[in-house]
């Protein structure tokens, strides 16, 4: 027979609450606790200062203190939204609007619990809310910054690389025999190469930060773009005695969804495999999964720790791994991928292993 689980006693019950509603009010961000019709219960002083409301709200429907619209300025229906989530999400897409027209940008993260104490606890919803308007603010100038920026270089960037890809080229035809003009110029070209590369992740990233990234959905044979990537990577990966294999399933079927973005995803996985691959081989796969196809780039380079494993999609992040610091690099390769993989529903993942390679895969639905 299991033990039976003491019940507070009034007393300790009102001093537990006591110290509950003073630890929530200590906090800066607004709480709101609501049982399970979406009824306020419990709230802090940050919630009425957000909320701008100089009532008691106790007991009132959520929605009648609380009024979201989305990025697209829709309603959002916050009972049914709370009432329909099962584990702690959270959102900095919302704007909460007050009853005179105004705006503000919204934190909001919503968690089921348990209310109250010991076995007659009843179950509820907490909300946490944070006025984010400064940071959204701060993040479109940025986004503003980045989109200028990265579209006024290319013209240049261009125009750079061309010429010294003619210069290359002259130099070459010309029978000179100077092995310091040839790697200036060389290294010259690799680095303006990582140049557009780099501004290129950025234009992709801003478009992605702002919302302005659009799914075109057509058919894609999979077995035609992992053979492609394959050779036009080949020549790459020879100049540092790699290989590159493919392992195509043949029964693969035509996949609907975005090829721009899927190309873009796997390109980005056999760039890093080659940049931190010394020796061995790479390989391109392609095999087929309920409603998809799952991809994968494995290859035999110095691999990833687990504490890196849990960082690599993180904008900007670089492993502090003396290997990965001999390479150049932005941090947003990565990044821009998971960007785009979340764009096309797809998942990701990755295993690996350090002086043991990695693999990663995406598995991509078919889109309606």
């Amino acid at each position: 027979m299991l033990p039976r689980v003491p019940r507070l006693s009034t007393h300790s019950a009102k001093l537990e609450r006591e110290r509950l509603n003073s630890l929530i009010n200590s906090m800066a961000d607004g709480v709101i606790a609501l049982d399970e019709h979406a009824k306020v219960v419990l709230y802090n002083g940050a919630a009425l200062n957000i909320l701008d409301v100089n009532s008691s709200m106790t007991d009132r429907p959520i929605k009648s203190v609380m009024t979201l619209v989305d990025k697209n300025n829709q309603p959002v229906d916050i009972k049914e939204l709370i009432l329909s989530t099962k584990t702690s999400t959270s959102s900095r897409d919302w704007r909460l609007e007050y009853p005179d027209g105004g705006t503000i940008n919204l934190y909001t993260s919503i968690a089921p619990v348990r209310l109250g104490y010991g076995q007659s606890g009843m179950k509820g919803y907490v909300i946490l809310i944070r006025d984010i308007t400064r940071e959204k603010s701060l993040e479109e100038e940025r986004d503003e910054f980045i989109s200028v920026v990265s579209h006024e270089l290319r013209t240049p960037i261009a125009i750079a690389e061309g010429n010294i890809g003619n210069t290359e080229f002259i130099f070459e035809k010309s029978g000179i025999s100077n092995p310091g003009i040839r790697d200036a110029l060389k290294a010259a070209h690799d680095q303006i190469l990582f140049l557009a590369s780099m501004i290129n992740d950025l234009a992709t990233l801003s478009r992605a930060e702002r919302g302005k990234l659009a799914v075109e959905i057509e058919p894609i044979n999979a077995h035609d773009m992992v053979a492609d990537l394959a050779t036009s990577y080949t020549k790459e990966a020879e100049a540092k005695g790699l290989e590159i294999m493919t392992d195509i399933d043949p029964t693969l079927e035509l996949l609907q969804s975005s090829k721009l973005y899927v190309r873009e995803v796997l390109q980005n996985f056999v760039t890093n495999a080659i940049k931190y691959t010394e020796k061995g081989n790479i390989t391109i796969g392609a095999h087929p999964r309920k409603n998809g196809i799952e991809f994968y780039v494995s290859d035999t380079g110095i691999g990833i720790s687990k504490s890196d494993q849990q960082k690599v999609f993180d904008k900007f992040f670089r492993s502090e791994d003396y290997r990965t610091r001999q390479n150049s690099g932005t941090g947003l390769g990565l990044y821009v991928t998971m960007k785009l993989a979340r764009l096309i529903h797809a998942e990701l993942d990755l295993k690996s292993e350090i002086d043991h390679g990695s693999t990663f895969t995406i598995f991509i639905p078919n889109l309606q």
